[in-house]
């Protein structure tokens, strides 16, 4: 998978994700669009509506995708069930990376790699991974191959990779996933990135909700977590996603107040 992901990003290839609309699946695509941005790649992002589409990838979503031009599809959150809306993506000439944390079954899809922890033949252990946690796994390979095919070497920055992870531990916590082993850390080192308050989304979700101290995983679950949610519940996980990305603070402010709004409604 990080092969083919390399080689996407080096021969300028267009990329396409299908994501979940949950925390994890738009933490997930908010991951792999900060990392493909940070070393000058982009992709189109599909997030499905809950009520008229539900869960996964379709047809429909593979081929608006193919329309924008995709090559390459990545299915985050999603996709290992998906056998119909991936051998469709198939047929429309895509490549599809699952990148997955949920129980496969025997027969995996038609994909050129399926990245998942649940596999049935899988033998890692970490299936207590959510999907934010095995994308962050994909996107260091990726960037240790970008750096030993010297991608870095004509003065383009190497990105941080440990900004990121403040959207894995929101994923984790938000997944109720096992917290041992990765998570634990995941969780431990995000929540000390995200003190800094550099992800300006999260910084203004924070102020919202009314977090007055350090964020931990209280505050991830019961404060960040619904309002992020409320999108995909009530309206579309596209401003959850476009709050994950802002790098402006007014964008961020007005969108924090969108979700906390959706979130009120919800309630």
């Amino acid at each position: 998978g990080a092969h083919r992901l390399t080689q996407a990003i080096v021969a300028g290839e267009k990329i396409g994700i299908i994501s979940d609309y949950d925390v994890d699946g738009v933490s997930s695509a908010a991951l792999m669009l900060r990392f493909l941005r940070a070393v000058g790649s982009d992709a189109h992002v599909y997030l499905p509506d809950r009520v008229t589409e539900g869960y996964g990838p379709s047809a429909k979503a593979v081929q608006a995708l193919k329309e924008e031009g995709t090559q390459v599809l990545l299915t985050l959150d999603c996709g290992v069930m998906s056998h119909d809306p991936l051998a469709e993506a198939a047929a429309l000439g895509l490549e599809t990376i699952i990148v997955d944390h949920h129980q496969a079954g025997a027969d995996l899809p038609q994909a050129h790699a399926v990245i998942n922890p649940n596999r049935q033949d899988d033998v890692s252990g970490q299936g207590h991974l959510c999907a934010a946690g095995v994308v962050m796994i994909l996107v260091a390979a990726t960037n240790r191959l970008l750096r030993e095919q010297g991608h870095y070497a004509n003065g383009r920055a190497e990105p941080n990779m440990l900004q990121w992870l403040e959207l894995v531990a929101l994923a984790t916590v938000c997944d109720v996933v096992p917290m041992r082993g990765l998570n634990r850390a995941y969780v431990t080192q995000g929540l000390k990135i995200m003190a800094r308050r550099e992800n300006l989304g999260l910084a203004a979700l924070a102020d919202v909700a009314g977090l007055k101290r350090r964020p931990d995983v209280y505050a991830l679950g019961f404060m960040l977590g619904p309002r992020l949610n409320a999108a995909g519940r009530v309206g579309h996980a596209d401003e959850a996603l476009a709050l994950l990305l802002a790098t402006d603070k007014g964008d961020a402010a007005n969108l924090a107040r969108n979700l906390d709004d959706l979130n009120r409604k919800r309630q």
